[in-house]
């Protein structure tokens, strides 16, 4: 039997540089520069491994012999003892990599694609409201497809647009479960869906005016009131409610006002500034509206900040309207379709979609300014109560 325990209790500050045996495979490896590591050497199946076992500034002698004992006794039973400890270390992970966990290190991964870098909470929150009160202290290595199907099951029908995010939300944190090594089941949403079956909710859009309709509203906007003002420039940009209300004169020159990308909805292959020509009625809205605008703001709260989100949709439900602000979008892209001759591309870049197909987007550098500048000129006169003539576009 090899001998044991034959390196003197002080022989970190006496040994010189170099590899000095303990005996049964304990090894002290001394550097010159005042520095060790202990490791034990063993043969496994006629193969020779070294085992790290710590540094001699955190592992004293007499532990490095307990630590190299029991991984001696790892080998006596025909095992690895590497690919044990790593066994180990990932079932500690697997216990402390919970749902939670995962899903805040994948939202933090992701930050940077999303608008704000998240910080409204539009990603996290279908899971943080619907599924981590449920499985969020679960071992995401523990949770298939019946987990996720009882947990998403009460709003499937009732909230279909929130459980299809919180699915989605879902799919994406187990796939970054399975990047950090861990043996997610990246087929459990897939087979979740499949057993929570088609959702019998169906999709309301927003509720629009029809485009002939839209003069006759925009005609009684004629108050001067912050919420008016903001309406009217809602219809005549066809923009969503974010860049109105978030309107600074700092990023409007001339006749062009240039969205900074944040105010923009977040779309693959669109996450730029966007630039819109404003109409000669657009213009007039914005210089009536300067005298009421706070720090460069066209559009400021009493208190702080800029106008709330549903300040102009309740606006329009205390006049006893269906529609909203948002479908002012619909009525123009409905408008361009049955009272222009504007090509798709033109239109579907005025409401800053993402028009044409990857290759086409790539090969094409234009975002059609001058000719949305036409297009949007007749409709800030068509909705300020001009006539309804096709408009002619410049080619394209």
């Amino acid at each position: 039997m090899r001998a044991l325990h034959k390196l003197p209790g002080n022989v970190v500050q006496k040994v010189r540089p170099g590899k000095h045996s303990d005996g049964g495979g304990l090894w002290l490896h001394q550097r010159a520069d005042g520095g060790g590591q202990w490791f034990l050497r063993v043969s496994i199946h006629g193969r020779r491994r070294e085992m790290g076992l710590g540094s001699t500034r955190d592992v004293t002698l007499k532990e490095a012999r307990t630590e190299a004992e029991r991984w001696r006794a790892v080998v006596r039973q025909g095992l690895d003892p590497i690919k044990e400890r790593e066994k180990l270390k990932r079932a500690a992970a697997r216990d402390q990599a919970t749902l939670e966990s995962v899903a805040v290190q994948a939202f933090e991964a992701r930050k940077s694609q999303l608008k704000d870098d998240g910080k409204a909470g539009r990603w996290f929150s279908p899971l943080r409201l619907h599924v981590l009160p449920k499985l969020g202290r679960v071992p995401v290595e523990d949770i298939d497809q019946q987990d996720i199907r009882n947990t998403l099951a009460p709003i499937w029908h009732t909230k279909a647009s929130t459980a299809g995010k919180a699915m989605d939300r879902l799919s994406i944190v187990m796939k970054y479960g399975a990047a950090m090594g861990l043996d997610v089941d990246l087929q459990a949403t897939a087979k979740a869906a499949a057993l929570l079956g088609k959702s019998r909710h169906e999709v309301q859009s927003i509720p629009a005016l029809h485009w002939k309709e839209v003069p006759e509203f925009y005609a009684t906007l004629s108050d001067g009131t912050i919420t008016q003002l903001a309406i009217k420039l809602t219809i005549l940009t066809a923009l969503r409610s974010r860049p109105i209300r978030f309107a600074n004169l700092r990023d409007m020159r001339d006749d062009v006002w240039t969205v900074p990308a944040e105010y923009m909805k977040a779309q693959k292959g669109y996450e730029a500034d966007f630039r819109v020509p404003l109409s000669t009625e657009a213009l007039a809205i914005i210089e009536q509206a300067k005298p009421l605008a706070r720090d460069g703001l066209l559009f400021p709260n009493k208190r702080r900040g800029v106008i709330s989100d549903a300040t102009m949709s309740r606006y329009m439900e205390r006049a006893g309207m269906e529609a909203r602000p948002h479908g002012f979008r619909s009525s123009f892209r409905t408008w361009c379709a049955e009272a222009t001759d504007a090509p798709e591309n033109v239109a579907e870049t005025a409401l800053a979609h993402v028009a044409g197909g990857k290759v086409e987007r790539a090969y094409r550098r234009t975002d059609f300014l001058e000719q949305r500048r036409v297009l949007m000129e007749r409709w800030g006169q068509y909705v300020s109560g001009g006539c309804g003539e096709v408009v002619r576009l410049l080619e394209v």
